[in-house]
């Protein structure tokens, strides 16, 4: 796997594009968002390669997010590349209007059940409506379901889905020079914990579906992950654990908040969680108090009322038994696989 670092002063760090060459066919996995400033960086890396877009044969997209995948249209009309997403992203991959119109809709009622305040919806909506540069045009995209391959020249790419950070989030799976290897995109990051919650309101029990997500990069013990951003992860399975022990001391946090300050909103939540927040991060606070709360009332430890979350009694007596602020959130059955 051949690491591009591209420019991104938005989110967790610089963006990575891959290249895989084998036999005549050259294969992308992500592309970086759709500013000049990372199309420039691109194809003077790919010109350093001596590749031009018109030289990428296949695109392979881990999400839907626009620092991912903002210049797929780009280098498939330059090259007629197929470009693959997991099915559950495909649709926005490709700017279908129903499937944008439902994604923004769906986001704003969440703002308003999080009772994030009207001054900072506003700010949200001016993103939302102003991220044409990042994303760039829709390209027409090939679905692909958990398990599929593809073929690379001698390279056989696996698809995994790996929800929570996105619900069509995948990963992808190879051999290199005898190495277990896998593109990660945001599932696992080498720095920061990817936000489950708020990137994408669409996924349903978000951080369960992440701790899975979480459980199968443990089990399946990869050589290196090479990740959507920042620098390779050289252990993929320990930094997955450390991820896990992170959200279990956060779901302590998010408890704690409840039992000191009483009934709260997500957004009060994120409030202590996190203090002020300012861009895109005024999603990502509450969104991913909204995942915790979500996750404890399911296990029931939290009950709703209104926009507010309180404690059930199960909960406070559970509290008064632990004594390293964390709160378990998997079973003891993963726990004897550490």
């Amino acid at each position: 796997m051949d690491r591009i670092s591209l420019s991104n002063t938005a989110f967790e760090g610089n963006n990575n594009a891959y290249l895989l060459r084998s036999n005549g066919t050259t294969a992308m996995v992500d592309t970086g968002d759709a500013t000049d400033e990372t199309r420039d960086h691109l194809e003077t890396e790919l010109a350093d390669r001596g590749l031009g877009f018109a030289d990428i044969d296949l695109v392979f997209l881990t999400h839907f997010h626009g620092d991912h995948t903002g210049l797929a249209a780009t280098i498939q009309d330059e090259s007629g590349a197929t470009v693959y997403a997991h099915e559950d992203d495909a649709a926005l991959i490709s700017q279908e209007p129903e499937t944008q119109e439902a994604m923004e809709q769906k986001q704003l009622a969440y703002f308003d059940e999080w009772a994030i305040p009207e001054d900072q919806q506003a700010v949200l909506r001016s993103i939302m409506h102003g991220e044409g540069d990042m994303f760039g045009a829709g390209p027409e995209v090939e679905p692909f379901a958990d398990g599929d391959s593809f073929q690379v020249g001698d390279y056989e790419l696996t698809a995994r889905h790996t929800p929570g950070h996105a619900l069509g989030l995948a990963s992808f799976e190879l051999t290199v020079d005898g190495e277990d290897v896998v593109a990660s995109g945001d599932a696992l990051l080498p720095v920061y914990t990817p936000n489950v919650g708020g990137a994408d309101i669409r996924v349903e029990g978000a951080l369960g579906k992440y701790l899975e997500t979480l459980i199968g990069y443990i089990e399946a013990d990869y050589d290196r992950a090479w990740p959507g951003h920042r620098d390779p992860i050289e252990d993929p399975a320990a930094r997955a654990e450390t991820i896990v022990d992170h959200h279990e001391e956060r779901a302590w946090r998010v408890l704690e908040v409840l039992r000191e300050q009483g009934p709260s909103t997500p957004w009060a939540v994120s409030a202590e969680l996190f203090g002020d927040l300012e861009s895109i991060h005024i999603l990502h606070g509450p969104g991913e108090s909204y995942a915790h709360l979500e996750h404890l009332e399911a296990d029931g430890y939290v009950e709703q009322d209104g926009k507010a979350y309180a404690l059930t009694d199960a909960a406070r007596e559970r509290m008064a038994a632990v004594d390293d602020d964390r709160w378990p959130l998997v079973d003891e059955s993963y726990e004897q696989t550490l």
